[in-house]
């Protein structure tokens, strides 16, 4: 048993052996001397004389002496302290100073006959343990905690072929995810068959001259499954998959991450064909010549590390690297260039076949009642990605097992993604008579404008129930998925986003601050409009201003005259007060639609498309002579 547990404490030291031998032997040297000091003075400091307030000075001891007043002395050797009795009766003590000890000496043996002189022996230091302790264990600890210090620094091979045996996942762990389990993202899957197939069967490409792209680039919105695929290539190709994140690189210790770099490709290489897949690359990626802080120094150097190692790639080695990020923008060109990352796949948010696709394989184990129709989520989810619509249909199961129904129907995926889009319900009694009122037809507002407008989304839901940090929503999904804006869309959505608060002006003529939000999308689109897009038939076809910064703290730095500047500002200014003057004289028009939706939507606080469409019966939308269809035909020369 005792030699079990010497076996666990030695287990738990840190590795030594990676410190150099030079610099052991001098910090060895430097605590034994310290250590031999600080146990010296444990030993000893105890054993010197005590000052005593009371004590006589020495001069006067000696003086008395001299004088013959002192009848018997008390002294002890070598320890500098000397007590007696002088003949009126009194008793003194003193402390003999080092340099007098040898002269007292002599003097009280000549004064022997006249003065009875006690000379004794000091008593036996004995050790005090605790002090003992007190000063050693501290010192212990001093060492352990350098040694410690020293063999982290260093780095320690063992510990970075630990961590790169770590990341290594085997065939076995991953066959199970295939091609067939990826879903809404079929243009992504068929660039990555080549990977697997080159894997699969390299020989039948070198026989005809063709090298395989070195290193393959996922980018694309979170949660559209880029890991997935990566790992559903070496699935399919039944080769080893070593995955990290960037973040792994980067340690706060100098050296390390390119340590780690050098590591994981030198085991990837012994264990070829094999696939390195790094997921959210623009942690160490990113593009050089930024801060020239000593965090970021490291992080250069790994990148510099890792572009090395991929530009080493031999085309035979069957070493393919495929890496993901959200960000491409922000990657170092060198990264990017041909023979590092040969080709860049986007990964794009799915669009109706794709979420129809991704709903089927996520409702697998779950009942879906016949009212819930996979094709009806699909359309109803414009946007989603795959994990979004992971979470959807998760929060229906939820649901359903909270109201003890045995499938999911349709009602709990409406509710559920209520709760996705705009947060948990908050309960009853929240909200005042008032408030309920101002909130009725601000959305009352917001349906009205946007079912009447020829090129606004169609309205799908209205609720006045307060979730998460809006008070009361509007639903209006695409009917299809859209790829471009037309500017009568944009102009459209704009009064469509003003419907609320022109609505709280015409009832109550006091507006409140609910439409804060409207105002800044609206304002926001204007901008697009006049400055990116080229739709101000002023201004013309131009882009105003210039990127600065990344997406977390981009800016727009001004590349036009201040003149120029209050032009851009009467135009935007100018968008906006069209859009809400239109959905002034909409809402004024159908004053009395606007009446009872309000009062509807106060009495059932939530409205769907069955029951819009009967309040809204017999109101169609607007036709404007801008509408109207444009013929896509070509246009005959002759």
């Amino acid at each position: 048993m005792g030699r079990k547990r010497y076996v666990r404490w030695a287990s738990a030291l840190p590795n030594l052996g990676s410190v150099n031998s030079t610099t052991r032997i001098r910090v060895l040297l430097a605590l034994l001397a310290v250590a031999t000091g600080a146990l010296v003075f444990a030993l000893f400091r105890d054993n010197a004389p005590a000052i005593d307030d009371e004590s006589m000075p020495f001069g006067e001891v000696s003086a008395l002496i001299d004088s013959g007043d002192v009848e018997s002395v008390e002294f002890v050797q070598n320890s500098g302290t000397i007590s007696g009795t002088l003949r009126n009766g009194d008793e003194f003590t003193s402390i003999v100073p080092p340099l007098y000890t040898d002269e007292l000496t002599e003097v009280l043996l000549e004064a022997s006959p006249a003065i009875s002189v006690n000379t004794v022996q000091p008593p036996s230091a004995g050790t005090n343990w605790g002090n003992l302790a007190a000063t050693v264990i501290p010192m212990l600890l001093m060492v352990i905690l350098v040694w410690a210090i020293l063999a982290r620094m260093s780095g320690g091979k063992k510990a970075r072929k630990n961590f790169t045996a770590k990341t290594r996942k085997s065939s076995n762990e991953i066959q199970e995810v295939t091609f067939a389990d990826v879903a809404g993202a079929s243009e992504a899957v068929v660039e990555l068959g080549e990977i697997r197939e080159f894997l699969s069967d390299p020989g039948r490409f070198h026989e005809i001259g063709a090298k395989i792209p070195k290193g393959v680039l996922l980018y694309g919105p979170p949660g559209t499954g880029k890991t997935l695929l990566a790992r559903a290539v070496a699935g399919e190709a039944g080769v080893p998959f070593y995955t990290l994140s960037g973040s792994d690189f980067v340690e706060m210790y100098a050296g390390v991450g390119a340590s780690r770099v050098r590591d994981l490709f030198e085991d990837a290489r012994k264990n070829a064909p094999a696939i390195i897949f790094v997921d959210e690359i623009d942690a160490v990626g990113r593009h050089r010549g930024g801060s020239a802080t000593a965090g970021n120094e490291e992080r250069e150097q790994t990148l510099n590390q890792l572009l090395v190692e991929m530009d080493g790639f031999d085309v035979d080695t069957g070493v393919i690297f495929i890496a993901a990020t959200n960000r491409p923008d922000v990657l170092d060109p060198a990264l990017l260039r041909p023979g590092r990352f040969d080709r860049q796949v986007a990964v794009e948010r799915p669009d109706l076949t794709g979420r129809r696709e991704i709903i089927a394989v996520h409702a697998k184990g779950k009942p879906l009642g016949p009212d819930a129709d996979p094709e009806t989520i699909a359309r109803r989810t414009p946007g989603f990605t795959g994990a979004d619509l992971a979470n959807l249909l998760n929060e229906s199961a939820l649901l359903t097992a909270r109201r003890n129904k045995d499938v999911i129907g349709q009602e709990e995926i409406d509710d559920a993604l209520d709760r996705v889009i705009a947060g948990p319900a908050k309960g009853p009694n929240t909200l005042s008579d008032k408030e309920k009122y101002v909130i009725a037809y601000h959305e009352a507002g917001h349906a009205l404008v946007g079912h009447v407008l020829p090129n606004a989304d169609p309205i799908h839901k209205v609720s006045i129930i307060a979730r998460g940090k809006a008070l009361g929503f509007t639903l209006a999904l695409p009917e299809k998925d859209k790829v471009l804006r037309s500017r009568s869309e944009l102009n459209d959505e704009m009064a469509m986003l003003l419907g609320g608060r022109i609505a709280e002006e015409i009832i109550f003529g006091d507006p409140t601050t609910g439409a804060s939000n409207d105002i800044e999308r609206v304002t926001a689109t204007a901008r697009s409009m006049v400055t990116v897009y080229g739709m101000s038939s002023k201004l013309g076809l131009r882009k105003f201003g210039v990127g600065v910064g990344e997406a977390y703290a981009a800016s727009t730095a001004q590349n036009y005259s201040d003149e120029l500047a209050k032009q851009i500002d009467d135009e935007i200014r100018m968008l906006v007060e069209e859009a809400g003057a239109e959905a002034r004289e909409i809402l004024t028009l159908h004053r009395p639609v606007l009446d009872r939706l309000a009062e509807a939507l106060i009495e059932c606080e939530t409205l769907n498309k069955e029951e819009l469409d009967v309040i809204f019966e017999g109101l169609g939308p607007i036709t404007r002579a801008s509408d109207a269809t444009i013929d896509l035909r070509p246009v005959s020369t002759t």
